[in-house]
């Protein structure tokens, strides 16, 4: 779920949500950015979807890597986790791959289900997968770790790995920046959900410490739209190593 268009953008310096012993507490993180996309889900099923062909240099990444995919000749399935409405998971399939989503919020996943009733569509977190050991050949993560503290970002991304098959990959589009903005208010409802904007070499950084080699990088500048309330914005191709399928 990205957060690319939101009513209001109060900007802060938060930190993670953390105890004493400085470890991040990950089921109230979660249980926010959930009850946030359930309180929101109508109304980001209504906006976001229509945005994402505006963004060509995105487009083309989704592209990139269905190719990429295809040419590994992998029998498992693509995961478009955190799928929000769906509509990445139905390009996915749109361009040939075999494509799943998941998202933490049930209201999210009811939208998605009645945008895309031939898809298939399950309620999950990021910090642990019901997947199967390599068992997929490549996952998508579009903005959908924008909400992750960085003190939990390492589980995401080891999850990740333990779910791709070997020469499996990954494609994530995240914000560019060094930030947390707090949002009181999103998509026309009131709600409290932290966004996280981080450094190119945090993400790779984090990924490489996962085992995720990156492959490509992407910046794009903010568009006339995003302008006022949006900075850069980050997409990666990353691969679990391995051999590669067989053709």
């Amino acid at each position: 779920m990205t957060t690319d268009q939101t009513d209001q953008t109060d900007q802060t310096d938060q930190t993670d949500q953390t105890d004493q012993t400085g470890r991040t507490d990950q089921t109230g993180y979660l249980q926010a950015t959930r009850r946030a996309y359930d309180t929101a889900a109508g109304a980001y099923a209504e906006i976001i979807p229509p945005l994402f062909d505006r963004d060509p240099y995105g487009v083309a990444m989704f592209r990139a890597f269905a190719d990429l995919v295809r040419a590994r000749g992998g029998t498992g399935p693509v995961a478009d986790l955190g799928c929000g409405p769906g509509h990445a998971t139905a390009h996915l399939r749109d361009l040939g791959l075999t494509a799943f989503g998941v998202d933490l919020s049930p209201k999210m996943i009811a939208e998605a289900r009645r945008a895309h009733p031939d898809l298939r569509f399950e309620e999950g977190s990021m910090t642990g997968l019901a997947l199967a050991d390599d068992s997929l050949s490549g996952i998508v993560s579009w903005y959908s770790t924008v909400h992750t503290p960085p003190g939990v970002l390492p589980t995401v991304f080891a999850e990740f790995h333990r779910v791709l098959a070997p020469g499996g990959h990954l494609l994530i589009g995240y914000k560019i920046g060094d930030l947390v903005r707090h949002l009181d208010h999103a998509y026309g409802h009131d709600l409290s959900l932290d966004v996280y904007w981080r450094s190119p070499e945090e993400v790779e950084e984090k990924l490489a410490a996962a085992g995720l080699v990156v492959q490509a990088r992407l910046v794009r500048e903010p568009d006339a739209m995003e302008r006022a309330t949006q900075g850069r914005q980050g997409t990666l191709v990353a691969q679990k190593p391995g051999p590669a399928a067989a053709s």
